[in-house]
């Protein structure tokens, strides 16, 4: 409801549930080692079998990215997308556990014309512009009222193969109707959006003019973008390479559902890409992001294989950026401008449309549908704050809408809402490696401290019977100092160690390990931040020998 990421939506009447996507978050900056997150399924324990059905509006990964990990904890309910979309979550479903495509169920959506019934439920389609092909709208429709669901979106006034999409249609539709918005650009006002059209002269402009290669990086679900670039290139006699296992694995999906024409005098291996004079090649690649082991990141560094950036290059940014991702894009941006002359982004030239909507765009559509309440999701909650500005802006009931967090339940019975008090379970569970969900907040924690202030290991041997340190003790340090380099700091901590293992034993007593190791810890713990200010992780080890 109130992030970018995890989108996972949960209806239900009476006894019967459908679910609206599965998918992941990527992880915070203070989160050190994850993978990625994912929703929170326990309160669906217990409900499998009354799960009717799981749509999916589109495939970028924060909407179906958690499917392989859900789908096989929920006994694999039916899924329901269209071809682009359930051929991507197939794909990832394969690469998470090999053979575990042969649990789906699908059921393909071929037009917005279709009609579902998932038990109590009727689903019906919509038309909606976004990034990525296939994307669709959803209408859930119960004798309660009618949700109204777009997914992601936005409004291209001037789209390159379609007339532009409108949905005065769906003002329509059985009343009570409830919009739910995702709202990512409600604070994006006054500002006039680029068009597809506007984005697609901008790239053939610089790409025919280029002196050398150019780089492109995007991101792999712009299919519609990638094979637009393609068919110019094939008209103007340059080749063009894909580089990046996403990109290369989507766009072969592409090829196998008819969606991208096969351009086999084009398309050449990256590998080849020195076989042929610079200003001829283009490159369409991932890693705008700034990953740090993505192609466009290896460009940079001079370890990619076979792509070396010269003067002359012109490499651009045709992508926006993923919130969180601004620190490592700006360092990627900054050590591209000193290898190339010719750096291009957004910020410079419109070579981006953005799939998320704007001010105008989220007044536009209320004004069209008309729904008879108003939910702003998808987005951060000052997002959905602003959003429920617009609409009351608009003239729209300021009792009719209602700013949710996540894990809230809102109610509707005889087209009335109410918000129940007890909100569901919505706690991060994090997925690192093989791992989904054993990663808590204490673990982290401990990766936070490590990651800020580093280690500090002290490895004590005691004789058994003397109740004497046997030797020096040993220390270890990890990203808190370095060792040989601060003697008069290591000296006087063992020497604090030596004095607490005098402390803590008596030679008429057994040894208590952890009433050692606890002293070591608080006393050596309190000395170091007394001499640096800083709080390493203190790690006894006592060995009695």
């Amino acid at each position: 409801m109130e992030e970018v990421g995890r989108n996972m939506t949960v209806f239900e009447y009476e006894k019967d549930i459908v679910i609206l996507d599965m998918g992941l978050q990527f992880p915070e900056e203070d989160m050190p080692g994850i993978d990625y997150i994912i929703p929170n399924a326990s309160y669906l324990k217990g409900k499998e079998k009354d799960i009717k059905g799981v749509i999916f509006s589109h495939g970028h990964l924060d909407h179906i990215g958690a499917a392989p990990i859900l789908l096989k904890e929920l006994g694999y309910p039916p899924i329901i997308g269209r071809d682009l979309t359930v051929a991507l979550i197939k794909k990832r479903l394969e690469d998470y556990e090999k053979g575990s495509v042969g649990n789906l169920k699908t059921i393909l959506v071929k037009s917005t014309q279709d009609r579902i019934k998932l038990g109590k439920f009727n689903i019906g389609f919509f038309d909606i512009e976004h990034s990525i092909m296939d994307a669709v709208g959803v209408t859930i429709n119960t004798p309660a009222g009618t949700v109204i669901h777009p997914g992601d979106w936005t409004m291209d006034k001037d789209p390159i193969d379609h007339q532009p999409i409108t949905y005065n249609h769906l003002s329509k539709l059985p009343r009570p109707t409830i919009l739910m918005l995702e709202s990512l650009g409600a604070t994006e006002k006054g500002t006039k959006t680029a068009s597809e059209r506007e984005m697609y002269e901008n790239l053939q402009e610089i790409i025919s003019k280029a002196p050398g290669k150019v780089i492109i990086g995007t991101f792999s679900s712009q299919i519609r973008r990638i094979g637009q670039i393609l068919e110019y290139l094939e008209k103007i006699g340059k080749k063009a390479a894909l580089d990046g296992y996403s990109m290369k694995m989507n766009i072969e999906i592409a090829k196998k559902l008819g969606y991208i024409k096969t351009h086999k005098e084009t398309l050449i291996p990256i590998g080849e890409v020195n076989k042929y004079p610079d200003n001829k090649i283009v490159i369409i690649c991932t890693g705008a992001q700034g990953e740090k082991e993505a192609v466009l990141s290896r460009m940079v560094n001079d370890s990619h294989r076979y792509v070396k950036i010269k003067k002359d290059d012109t490499v651009i940014f045709s992508s926006s950026i993923i919130p969180g991702n601004e620190r490592t894009i700006q360092r990627l941006k900054d050590n591209l401008y000193r290898k190339c002359d010719n750096v291009i982004h957004s910020d410079i030239m419109d070579v981006h449309v953005s799939g998320h909507c704007n001010a105008e765009d989220i007044k536009d559509i209320l004004k069209q549908i008309e729904p008879d309440y108003f939910l702003p999701v998808y987005a951060n909650h000052y997002f959905l704050k602003e959003a429920a500005k617009l609409a009351v802006g608009i003239g729209f009931f300021k009792e009719r809408i209602f700013v949710l967090d996540n894990g809230s339940v809102i109610e509707f019975e005889d087209g009335k809402p109410r918000i129940l008090p007890k909100k569901i379970k919505t706690d991060y569970v994090f997925v690192d490696g093989l791992g989904v969900g054993d990663i808590g907040q204490v673990v982290l924690r401990d990766r936070q401290v490590l990651s800020a202030d580093g280690m500090f290991v002290i490895t004590v041997l005691i004789d058994n019977k003397t109740k004497e340190v046997v030797g020096n003790p040993q220390v270890t340090s990890r990203g808190f100092i370095y060792v040989k380099e601060n003697f008069d700091l290591v000296n006087e901590t063992k020497r604090r160690v030596r004095k607490v293992v005098r402390e803590t034993t008596s030679q008429s007593t057994l040894i208590d390990r952890k009433f050692i190791e606890d002293n070591i810890r608080e006393t050596v713990g309190s000395f170091l931040f007394q001499k640096t200010q800083r709080r390493p992780m203190v790690l006894p080890v006592v060995i009695e020998v």
